[in-house]
């Protein structure tokens, strides 16, 4: 099985980790997976039950707000930030204060994990990529990334899906 840290953002590869071209699309099948996902992105605390049913949870509503469009995407990202345990924490960077977002003391795992992905969305706004932010465009993926082409009209999170794409584009034609 492949790594689940594959972009370093929560948010993406939280989104990533349902997987339509595998048998089994689910790649948070059990507590083991979650412990998994949760080390590889330095989340701490050990998973059980109730924790897997909140982060699917988490995950759901990050895919269907990535599948918005970037003005649908942004108020959909407001009403979520409005329902969240969210502090915001003044830390020292370079000598300047920087805010950051951050879950409460006691917050759940879920919660944690929404809380970072609203902080790293509100990052990719920040950054100028909002309207890089998309969705593989071949079926049946459905993988979240953020185009960093130069001319930004990337359409596939990978080349294995490009390469699916063409191929069955090429079959199409030569029919």
């Amino acid at each position: 099985m492949r790594q689940f840290v594959e972009t370093g953002l929560v948010a993406l590869d939280l989104a990533n980790t349902w997987d339509a071209y595998l048998a089994e699309p689910e790649r948070l099948p059990d507590v083991a997976a979650l412990r998994q996902f949760c080390h590889e992105l330095g989340e701490s605390g050990g998973p059980g039950d109730d924790d897997l049913r909140a982060v699917r949870a988490v995950r759901e509503r990050l895919r269907a707000l990535l599948a918005c469009e970037p003005p649908d995407r942004t108020r959909a990202l407001a009403r979520w930030a409005g329902e969240l345990p969210i502090r915001v924490v003044v830390e020292e960077a370079g000598g300047m204060p920087r805010q950051r977002l951050a879950a409460p003391e006691g917050a759940t795992l879920a919660e944690r994990l929404a809380v970072r992905s609203v902080a790293e969305l509100l990052d990719i706004a920040a950054s100028g990529d909002w309207e890089r932010l998309r969705l593989c465009a071949a079926g049946p993926c459905k993988d979240a990334f953020v185009d960093r082409s130069r001319p930004g009209k990337r359409q596939f999170c990978s080349t294995r899906c490009a390469n699916r794409a063409h191929a069955a584009a090429s079959r199409a034609r030569h029919r």
